[in-house]
C-alpha cells in the first residue's frame, strides 16, 4: 500500500468537498520532523487566493471534510496553512502485519505498459571498461523496479557491432586466421587487439586501404566477411556475458539488438524522413534543421541522418530503433541510460522521430543521462598510468579487497564461506556505491568508504540484514512459525512501523524517474532505523513480556523482508551469515 497515494486522494476528495477546482493543487509530502507528524498537507494557501477565504479556515474546513477516521490518530493545523498528519498506531500495526503476510510486501501493481529499456550497450570492438558499469547497473535496477510493479520490459542492450572501425578489426583478424591462428586466441585480449590494429592502420603502408575495403565487403554482405564478423561478435559477448554475470545483472544473449539489427532499415528510414519532410537534401546530405533548438544567432541545430556519399550515422541507427521498438515491439515507454555528454543527441533525436511520427503523442521517449565515475584527482577515473580500467578487473579487485577484509574480522565462517561473502560483499559494495548517487551527477570512486561497514554502503546493508537473522537464531523462531499481533508503543517502534510502510513510496519513485539512489536512500534510512529501534526496544531481553517481543520480531523480520527485496532490486545479494 502506498500511504502518500491513499492519503493524497482522500485530501483531493476533501478540497472538492469544500469548494475548490478540481485541478487546484494538493501538496503532501513526508514531514521532516517528528513533532510535525508523519506528512504535511500545503493546500491551504494557495486556495484562500482562489476561494478568498483566510488560509487557516480553509485548512480546518480540510480537516472536518477529510474521511480518515481509524487512519490517523490525529489531524492538526500548524501555522495558517499545514496540516500535520498523526497515523493511528493501531491502523499502522493492523497494516504491517497483513504487509508482512505478503509476499509482494503490500506492493501494488502499476497499470502493465509495454517498457523499453535500452542500456549498457557496450562496444563490441572493445572489453567493456568502467565507463560502461553506470549504464549497466542503473539499467538493469531500473528494470527489476519496472517488472517488480508488473510491467512488461522489454530489454535492448544495443550493441556497437557495426560501423567503420569493423575494417581495420576484420582485416587484422583476417591476418591473423591467415597465420593459424584460432579467432578466440587472437581475441583473448580484445584491448591488445585493437590497439595493434589501430598501429597497423596508422603506420603499416596498404593496411588503411584494406581496412577500408572490408568495410564495403561488410557492408554489402560478402559471406566470407561476415563469418570473419561472426567470430569477432561471439567472442566479444562472451567477454560481456562474463562481466553480466559477475556483476549479477539481467542482461542476456536475446537482449543483445546491436547497430547492425538495423541495417536494413536504415534506407527506408531515411526515405520515411524524406517524404515527411523532416529532412532535406542539403550539401549531398540528408538533413534534418531544428529550429527548436536554435542557437543563440538563431540558427537551427543541424542533425545530418545520411553523409554525402550516402553513409550512415549513429543518428540513423537511433530513428530506427525507434521505428522498430515503437511500430514492432509496442512500447508505451522507452528508457535510454546513456552518459550525459550524449544528452543533446537524444534530444535532437527526439524532436526529429515524433516530426516524423515514428513516436506518437502517446508514447513516452525519454533519455535517462548519468554522470561520470571520477577518480580521488576529479578527473574520469583511469588505472595509475593513465590507462582505461577494465571492468572485469575492477570487479576482480573489489571481491578481493572485501576478502582481505572479511579475514580480519572474527568469525566462525569456513574459508569456502568467507569466498562467497567476500564476492557478494565486494560486488555489491561497487554497485550500491554508484547506484546510492544521484543519476545526473557524477561521484568519486573510492575503495575505502565503498567497502566500509559504516555508513550508507552495501556492507552496511547487507551487515543489518544479517544482523536480523541473528536474532532470528537466538530466539529460535523462523519466518515460518512467527506469527503474532504487531504493537506500536515506543515512539522508536512507530517510527520504524511508518519508515516501513514507505518501502511502496520508493518503489514508485524509481519506476517513474528511474532514480535508484531514491531506493537506496530509503533502504538504508530503514536499516538506521532499525538499528536505533533495537538498541532503544530490547527483543530478547529478559523480562519482557511475550506480546511485546514477538511484535518486535514481527517488525524486524518485515525489516529483512524489506531490506531484502531492496537490496534484490538493486542487484544486491544478501546473506544470513557475515
Amino acid at each position: 500500500m502506498n500511504i502518500q497515494t491513499f492519503l493524497l486522494a482522500k485530501f483531493k476528495t476533501a478540497l472538492t468537498s469544500v469548494g475548490a477546482p478540481e485541478d487546484s493543487p494538493a501538496p503532501l509530502s513526508r514531514s521532516t520532523r517528528v513533532g510535525f507528524g508523519h506528512y504535511q498537507f500545503n493546500g491551504a494557501m494557495a486556495l484562500s487566493k482562489v476561494l478568498k477565504q483566510n488560509p487557516r479556515e480553509i485548512a480546518q474546513k480540510i480537516v472536518d471534510a477529510v474521511e480518515l477516521d481509524g487512519v490517523v490518530e490525529k489531524l492538526e493545523i500548524a501555522g495558517p496553512r499545514f496540516i500535520n498528519i498523526h497515523l493511528s498506531p493501531k491502523w499502522l500495526a493492523t497494516r504491517l502485519k497483513a504487509t508482512n503476510l505478503d509476499p509482494r510486501l503490500s506492493i501494488e501493481a502499476e497499470d502493465s505498459q509495454t517498457i523499453v529499456v535500452d542500456y549498457s550497450a557496450p562496444n563490441l570492438a572493445k572489453e567493456m571498461h568502467v565507463g560502461h558499469l553506470r549504464s549497466t547497473i542503473i539499467g538493469d535496477a531500473v528494470t527489476k523496479t519496472l517488472e517488480f510493479l508488473g510491467h512488461k520490459v522489454i530489454r535492448q542492450n544495443h550493441m556497437g557491432d557495426w560501423g567503420t572501425q569493423f575494417g581495420m578489426l576484420l582485416a587484422h583478424l583476417n591476418d591473423k586466421l591467415a597465420a593459424n591462428e584460432v579467432a578466440e586466441t587472437a581475441l583473448s585480449d580484445l584491448e591488445d587487439f585493437y590497439r595493434a590494429a589501430k598501429i597497423r592502420f596508422d603506420s603499416e603502408e596498404g593496411f588503411a586501404d584494406r581496412a577500408r575495403d572490408f568495410v564495403v565487403k561488410l557492408q554489402g554482405g560478402d559471406p566470407q566477411c561476415m563469418q570473419l564478423w561472426q567470430n569477432f561478435i561471439d567472442v566479444s559477448i562472451k567477454h560481456s556475458e562474463e562481466v553480466y554475470e559477475k556483476l549479477n545483472v539481467t542482461l542476456k544473449a536475446e537482449d543483445i539488438k546491436g547497430e547492425s539489427a538495423y541495417n536494413d532499415d536504415l534506407a527506408d528510414t531515411v526515405a520515411d524522413l524524406q517524404a515527411a519532410g523532416v529532412v532535406v537534401e542539403s550539401e549531398g546530405a540528408q538533413v534534418a534543421f531544428l529550429p527548436e533548438m536554435a542557437d543563440k544567432d538563431g540558427n537551427p541545430a543541424v542533425y545530418i541522418v545520411q553523409k554525402t556519399g550516402g553513409g550512415y550515422l549513429y543518428a540513423t541507427t537511433d530513428q530506427a530503433a525507434i521505428r522498430y521498438r515503437n511500430g514492432v515491439l509496442g512500447a508505451d515507454r522507452t528508457l535510454i541510460f546513456t552518459d550525459a555528454r550524449q544528452a543533446l543527441h537524444f534530444k535532437q533525436t527526439e524532436i526529429v522521430a515524433r516530426k516524423a511520427g515514428f513516436i506518437k503523442d502517446s508514447q513516452s521517449y525519454e533519455h535517462c543521462p548519468f554522470g561520470m565515475m571520477l577518480g580521488n584527482d576529479g578527473k574520469p577515473f583511469k588505472t595509475r598510468t593513465g590507462g582505461t580500467v577494465k571492468l572485469a578487473a575492477l570487479l576482480d579487485e573489489a571481491v578481493e579487497r572485501a576478502e582481505a577484509l572479511i579475514n580480519k574480522r572474527e568469525s566462525d565462517l569456513s574459508a569456502e564461506e568467507r569466498k562467497l561473502i567476500a564476492s557478494k560483499v565486494g560486488i555489491g559494495a561497487v554497485k550500491y556505491a554508484d547506484l546510492s548517487k544521484n543519476r545526473t551527477t557524477d561521484y568519486v570512486f573510492n575503495w575505502d568508504t565503498m567497502l566500509s561497514f559504516e555508513g550508507n554502503t552495501a556492507p552496511y546493508l547487507q551487515y543489518a540484514y544479517t544482523r536480523v537473522q541473528s536474532i532470528f537464531r537466538k530466539a529460535q523462531v523462523t519466518n515460518e512459525n512467527l506469527e503474532a499481533d504487531i504493537i506500536l508503543q515506543e515512539s522508536q517502534e512507530a517510527l520504524l512501523a511508518v519508515k516501513l510502510m514507505q518501502y511502496a513510496e520508493a518503489i514508485k519513485q524509481v519506476s517513474s524517474d528511474a532514480t535508484p539512489h531514491v531506493l537506496c536512500t530509503y533502504i538504508y534510512e530503514l536499516a538506521s532505523l532499525f538499528m536505533t529501534f533495537y538498541e532503544a526496544c530490547p527483543i530478547l531481553k529478559e523480562g519482557i513480556a511475550e506480546e511485546t517481543k514477538n511484535s518486535r520480531l514481527m517488525l524486524a523480520q518485515l525489516t529483512a523482508k524489506t531490506l531484502k527485496s531492496g537490496l534484490d532490486l538493486l542487484g544486491i545479494d544478501t546473506m544470513e551469515k557475515m
